[in-house]
């Protein structure tokens, strides 16, 4: 299917400029002469992968016409590229951005630059329609196969065809995980640009203006700061988490204790600014990625600091049962428990498992700051180690984190 592009523009000449650049790449162009024009089609459709709109044009500007097509729901998801024969001031390029616009062109336009741009969204749009589709797919796929469960589970060979079925369903599914999990990886950072430019400019309207700005706008200010970072953190997390699908990791035995004395000496100075204790106890030697593992206990004593009692010193004991053997991933493995013990905050027991997915928080921002990805990438990474952890906890009376891991080599998972 031709991918569709909305030409925005009040000159006739100027369309027929930006059509005859794009035409031989094979877009469907739909042309509007003025931001209201533009408005009437966006009622009825919605299917557009990009929005090439002039910023000078009568009545309804460029910056006025895109604030309110990122008003909609179902269009705030079409990237905007503002074409200007100006170089506005860093105030209106800012409010560009502020409006869904992800670029500015400037006349007088280079073609191939043109073309570049718009064909990066172009295989963006594609990769996100074909990831949408293979989903509906495999749901489609699955909702069949327990439909045909429920009808033949009188039949033991025919049940055992369709969990083959069924695990083949998985694989897919998988795949189609890894493959979101690299989009993940791609869109968020192609998001880092356009937000780098948000903190820079407001950055410099801040200094700019600090003293001719009142309270309430140097609070405005402020917030969208504050609002940025925090997206930035966000994005690092989103990018973290998805490179474990997406690079090779190495694994080999090693000694905890020294794993363990690499992340107190990297956290040295949160731990001396929170003045907390870390007592590590006798630790194993296990087979595992040390740089997967150390962001995993990095992200466990972070927590135990950040969620400290207030006016009692965090105690953090961390150290190692080499006589568990609970059954995980793999039947009949050997595992080992480590403990992460604090004496902080502590939450209800009934949260255990809430804690571990995506995004998931027990307490407000402005409490406890964070993205809520970090104990979801842990269960990520101990699980990629044929491993679990979980959580045992009481309100006021601190938290203790166990991760179990298989005493048996682990084979790197495939890329």
């Amino acid at each position: 299917m031709r991918q569709k592009i909305l030409l925005i523009d009040d000159r006739e000449d100027n369309l027929f400029s930006l059509e005859t650049i794009l035409e031989a790449d094979g877009y469907e162009f739909v042309k509007a002469r003025s931001g209201r024009e533009a408005l009437k089609i966006l009622l009825t459709e919605f299917d557009f992968s990009l929005i090439l709109m002039d910023v000078q044009m009568p009545n309804l500007n460029g910056f006025e016409t895109a604030a309110l097509i990122f008003e909609r729901e179902k269009l705030k998801h079409i990237p905007i590229i503002f074409i200007t024969a100006n170089t506005y001031g860093e105030e209106n390029i800012f409010k560009g951005y502020r409006t869904g616009g992800v670029d500015y062109i400037y006349k007088p336009i280079n073609p191939e630059l043109l073309r570049a741009k718009v064909a990066v969204f172009r295989d963006l749009y594609k990769k996100n329609q074909q990831l949408i589709q293979q989903e509906k797919k495999l749901l489609a796929i699955n909702k069949t196969l327990q439909n045909e469960i429920s009808e033949r589970k009188a039949s033991e060979n025919l049940i055992i065809e369709l969990n083959k079925e069924l695990i083949k369903n998985i694989d897919g599914l998988e795949k189609a995980n890894k493959e979101l999990d690299r989009f993940a990886f791609m869109a968020s950072h192609d998001l880092q640009e356009p937000l780098r430019k948000i903190r820079s400019f407001s950055e410099r309207l801040a200094e700019k203006n600090k003293d001719r700005f009142d309270e309430d706008d140097n609070m405005n200010l402020y917030r969208i700061q504050k609002s940025a970072t925090r997206l930035q953190e966000l994005i690092k997390d989103i990018l973290s988490f998805s490179k474990l699908s997406a690079e090779p990791y190495s694994f080999q035995k090693i000694a905890f204790s020294d794993l363990l004395q690499e992340v107190i000496d990297d956290m040295q100075q949160i731990i001396l600014e929170s003045n907390a204790l870390v007592l590590p106890g006798k630790l194993p030697s296990l087979p595992v990625s040390p740089e997967l593992m150390k962001t995993v206990f990095f992200n466990l004593v972070s927590n135990a600091v950040k969620y400290a009692r207030k006016d009692i010193q965090p105690v953090i004991e961390i150290f190692g049962d080499s006589h568990a053997n609970d059954e995980g991933i793999v039947p009949g493995e050997k595992y080992c428990r480590i403990y992460v013990r604090d004496n902080g905050i502590g939450f209800d027991q009934e949260y255990a498992e809430q804690i571990f997915e995506m995004f998931q928080r027990l307490h407000s921002q402005q409490a406890y700051p964070g993205t809520g990805i970090g104990l979801a990438l842990c269960k990520r990474i101990i699980e990629m180690h044929h491993g679990f952890i979980s959580a045992l906890s009481k309100k006021n009376e601190g938290s203790t984190f166990i991760v179990s891991l298989p005493y048996a080599p682990v084979q790197a998972p495939p890329k």
